[in-house]
């Protein structure tokens, strides 16, 4: 029996967000043990000029204020992703809002960007520049609710942490900031992306290292919300695409006393209805740009799955919440295996082999 499965008790009879931030106060006093050790060559990736020693990453929302990408690197994830952090610190929503439905496996929240804000964020990752840290981190930016211009939002934060993050995503997907999925719409996505290009592009004699710039976005999306995403994404150059972010939906199949409660839900439940989507997003963007695939995984097979249906890279998150650290070696120990049975020797192989 794993550590975790022992102390799993005494976390559950926490409120969910109150054992989140024991976690995060046991991490940053190193008092959860590494879990890494050398990957198989098999697991490496190469993209965007960044070697990744595994595809597997930690999703945004564990680590708003990036305080502890080092301590889950070291549970043997090949990248993490910090945030979302938007300009001004927020309170995010009223409490409670987040709900564990442990029948199902999931999780649903409605945080709201809940963080300290930018000028927090950034230190963090400046102390962790200084140090010379190594191993892949991302930065997630995000709107302020309130703010009156949230395009703006957006491009402060990259000309901010430029420089201190080795990719960005930008966060237009979240349920839980009122009007901010509209910004996946085709005008306002055309707009967005411009203005953040430009100020990437403008970087590029400053840095030693371009980052590439990806959108994350929702499950939630008809045929021609998701053609006309791929049409802007591909049109600006857009390094990449995370899919998804949680749903609004899937609320009928699940068993749990909280499955009414407003927010997105992610976990289980969550698998198939992103993974469809994922499979969907590399036909239409014909394959030309690296997928991440986050939602539901919590097995091996279930992160091949993804991958064959088109990610390079895989994200979790909730599942975390149910099966602790040890999961993620368990999860590439399981990939391994998938990939070796159907003969490829890496996985960038095996991306995309479900549309071949």
């Amino acid at each position: 029996m794993d550590l975790y499965a022992l102390t799993r008790p005494l976390f559950f009879a926490l409120s969910p967000e109150t054992a989140h931030g024991l976690v995060i106060r046991l991490l940053k006093a190193g008092l959860v043990p590494a879990q890494g050790g050398g990957d198989d060559a098999a697991l490496g990736i190469s993209l965007w000029g960044l070697n990744f020693s595994n595809p597997l990453g930690l999703a945004a929302g564990f680590d708003k204020n990036a305080e502890v990408p080092d301590a889950m690197l070291a549970q043997g994830f090949g990248f993490v992703e910090t945030g979302t952090v938007t300009p001004r610190p927020q309170p995010g929503n009223p409490k409670p809002r987040l709900f564990r439905l442990t029948e199902d496996e999931a999780i649903i929240n409605r945080l709201g960007f809940n963080n300290k804000g930018l000028q927090r964020y950034a230190a963090n990752l400046e102390r962790r520049r200084l140090l010379a840290k190594e191993g892949i981190v991302g930065a997630n930016i995000g709107a302020n609710k309130d703010s009156e211009d949230p395009i703006a939002d957006y491009v402060t934060g990259l000309e901010r942490l430029l420089g201190l993050a080795d990719y960005f995503t930008v966060n237009i997907s979240s349920p839980n900031t009122p009007g901010l999925r509209k910004l996946q719409g085709r005008e306002a996505l055309d707009e967005l992306l411009s203005r953040l290009m430009t100020v990437r592009n403008h970087a590029r004699e400053k840095l030693s290292y371009l980052p590439p710039l990806l959108v994350k976005i929702a499950p939630d999306l008809d045929d021609k919300e998701r053609s006309d995403i791929a049409e802007i994404i591909l049109k600006h150059g857009i390094d990449g695409l995370i899919v998804s972010n949680t749903t609004v939906g899937l609320r009928d199949q699940l068993k749990s006393s909280f499955r009414e409660e407003t927010g997105g839900l992610s976990g289980q439940p969550l698998f198939e209805f992103s993974t469809q989507v994922l499979e969907d997003m590399y036909r239409l963007t014909e394959g030309r740009i690296p997928l991440i695939g986050v939602g539901g995984v919590s097995t091996g097979q279930q992160a091949y799955a993804k991958i064959r249906a088109g990610a390079s890279l895989i994200q979790l998150y909730s599942a975390l919440a149910y099966h602790g650290p040890g999961l993620v070696q368990k999860i590439k120990r399981e990939l391994l295996a998938c990939l070796r049975e159907d003969g490829f020797s890496s996985v960038m192989e095996a991306v995309g082999a479900a549309h071949r």
